[in-house]
């Protein structure tokens, strides 16, 4: 479980990050003044620092500058500053994202776990098996690995009943009953169309394997990276 350390003197807007980190999964520490930091990592570890610009103490430039000194802990920068310069001196400084004021803590949840994803180092082969393709627990997105697109509600949906049961086929009047509420404005070539845009994306992703196969005169089946093709 990743910890997260929060720099922040707005409290109000402290507790909030923090209550929707923890609903996330990850730990959080919160400090309210930048002077605290480096006593707090003399003794801790964090996995990524979330860091206010403005800090009683000590500000979040200078904080920034010497968390990159000591080491490559992930750091996203907040700021009610909004002016280019500011944003490109925190990242020029090393901050790996940038977040101006306000924002939204969903958004602020997704930045967290992005950065922590780009930050772990890649297995190599031996240290584990070909990536799967795999729908994060939040947002609109599906990856292979660490790589990511985004699906409109309808694509996921429907991604989502196909790999729950992958080599099930699916008819589709069976698809529209499980993913349209209102089933008297959809058509199957409604359903051929998300099909075919939802294949398209998946081969963006892995252009060596076809996930979503047609079955003549039946619909639609998930196939799994490691599955053959069925006749």
């Amino acid at each position: 479980m990743s910890h997260i350390l929060i720099v922040e003197d707005e409290n109000h807007l402290a507790e909030l990050e923090r209550d929707y980190l923890i609903q996330a999964g990850f730990t959080v520490t919160v400090l309210n003044r930048g002077d605290e930091v480096a006593r707090w990592l003399e003794h801790n570890q964090a996995d990524l620092v979330i860091l206010d610009l403005m800090l009683p103490g000590r500000d979040g430039l200078d904080l920034c500058r010497d968390l990159r000194r000591q080491g490559e802990v992930p750091i996203i920068m907040t700021t009610a500053k909004v002016e280019e310069i500011d944003r490109l001196i925190g990242l020029e400084l090393g901050a790996d994202d940038y977040l101006c004021k306000p924002f939204s803590l969903r958004e602020l949840v997704a930045r967290v776990k992005t950065v922590i994803r780009r930050s772990r180092p890649s297995p190599t082969p031996n240290e584990s098996s070909a990536p799967r393709l795999h729908i994060p627990d939040q947002g609109s997105q599906v990856c292979l690995g660490l790589n990511c697109i985004e699906l409109t509600v309808v694509e996921l949906n429907l991604l989502q009943l196909l790999m729950r049961h992958p080599q099930q086929i699916f008819s589709r009047d069976k698809i529209i009953d499980r993913i349209y509420t209102d089933r008297r404005v959809v058509s199957d070539r409604t359903i051929d169309s998300h099909i075919k845009k939802l294949r398209k994306k998946l081969l963006g992703l892995n252009a060596g394997h076809d996930y979503i196969h047609s079955v003549y005169g039946a619909g639609y089946r998930f196939q799994t990276e490691t599955e053959t093709e069925q006749p």
